[in-house]
């Protein structure tokens, strides 16, 4: 594969990126801008790959050799990292005055790496061409949300993603884009069931499951919409949002977005009680035992199941005892095509990280269950099964 760099300042870390994907068992080859070989040398990324870098200089051999198509000929797939915002305008322009750009026009299988300020990926010409770039079969991974590399400017999504998730990236099989023309509902995160004005019934979840998919199905080609409740993670990319906080205003939010969708992935943690009375004014501590009079959230996928005429509809479970066969029960009781059911507790606990142990159980009890896996991957595993579920 050839890894491509641009210039800017995560450029640095490429030679341990060549580094990482050589131990991986990958043959790396490094194409650079002139703005990347201001951050690093071409000698060091030369000496970590093995091969003479394909700068602008080395760009046509004194043979005659085009070396932007040769080189593009040798690679099966195209990495660049980091991918700065004017890398992605002129990919998505299919510009090739660098090195770097014109290869990219002619390998078969390229994935961009962002790695800019929060703002500059915010913005609305970055994300069109970051848009146009998926729509044209190109990856795009989602930046790592962290320090950012100026000084002064804080946190924020926009840092290159580490080098194990580059690695996995590149290695991941590309998925199909079978959901072209599809309309994907996904509902992620927590809710919020307030006690009074300063205190809440919620849960730990994170919103990253949801989001994973809701990535996944828009690199499908699906237009996505994400319902999500008080999340702790960058909402994603390129598809639209609504923030919610208790579980009555996220089902008003999904139904009317439900009558016009192909797939409804139900991974947010709805609470299932609330308060029967918000108080007004902060209760006051007092000595002693307190009460509190509980009654029951509506059933967001039992009343969508009402609604249900053509949608695929898939749901979460998260159990701790006798999983699948509740998890079964739930799906046929909501008319639901399989439960993505998962386990709140030990190390592989689906709640605030980055992998999760799923089982798809079916209506009839019948159980997959995927080994331990990012979030992402299981991500793709679910809609692999949601698309083969379609009614014609």
């Amino acid at each position: 594969m050839v890894l491509g760099v641009t210039g800017g300042l995560a450029a640095i870390k490429a030679p341990s990126l060549v580094r990482r994907l050589r131990e991986a068992g990958v043959e790396v080859r490094v194409a650079a801008t002139d703005d990347a070989l201001r951050f690093v040398p071409a000698l060091s990324l030369a000496a970590v790959s093995g091969a003479e870098v394909f700068d602008r200089d080395a760009w046509f051999r004194p043979d005659g050799e085009a070396r932007h198509l040769s080189l593009a000929r040798w690679a099966d797939a195209m990495l660049v990292a980091p991918a700065t915002a004017d890398a992605l305008a002129a990919a998505a322009s299919g510009r090739a005055h660098d090195p770097v750009a014109a290869l990219a026009l002619s390998v078969p299988r390229v994935a961009y790496a962002p790695a800019m300020n929060a703002a500059m990926w915010r913005a609305p010409a970055v994300v069109r061409n970051v848009a146009r770039l998926r729509e044209d079969g190109r990856e795009v991974l989602e930046p790592a949300v962290g320090p950012l590399g100026t000084v002064g400017e804080g946190e924020g999504a926009g840092r290159l993603p580490d080098e194990a998730s580059l690695v996995d990236a590149l290695l991941r099989t590309p998925r199909p884009r079978d959901l072209v023309g599809r309309r994907v509902l996904v509902s992620a995160g927590p809710t919020r069931e307030w006690l009074d004005p300063v205190r809440f019934l919620s849960n730990p979840s994170s919103g990253r499951m949801g989001f994973c998919v809701a990535e996944a199905a828009r690199d499908r080609g699906a237009s996505v919409e994400v319902v999500h409740g008080p999340v702790s993670v960058p909402v994603p990319h390129g598809v639209a949002t609504c923030a919610v906080e208790s579980a009555e205003e996220m089902l008003e939010a999904l139904v009317p977005r439900f009558d016009a969708c192909d797939l409804l992935v139900m991974s947010a943690a709805v609470a299932d009680w609330r308060p029967r009375e918000r108080k007004a004014e902060k209760e006051p501590k007092r000595d002693g035992d307190a009460a509190l009079e509980l009654v029951r959230t509506p059933d967001l996928l039992e009343t969508l199941a009402g609604r249900r005429a053509r949608q695929t509809t898939v749901g979460f479970a998260m159990e701790t005892d006798q999983g699948v066969a509740r998890a079964a029960e739930k799906a046929r009781r909501k008319g639901l095509a399989f439960i993505a059911l998962n386990y709140p507790a030990g190390e592989e606990s689906a709640f605030g990280g980055d992998a999760t142990r799923l089982t798809f159980v079916t209506p009839d009890g019948v159980a997959e269950e995927l080994p331990h896996l990012r979030k992402r991957e299981a991500a793709e595993r679910l809609l692999d099964r949601a698309v083969a579920t379609f009614v014609a």
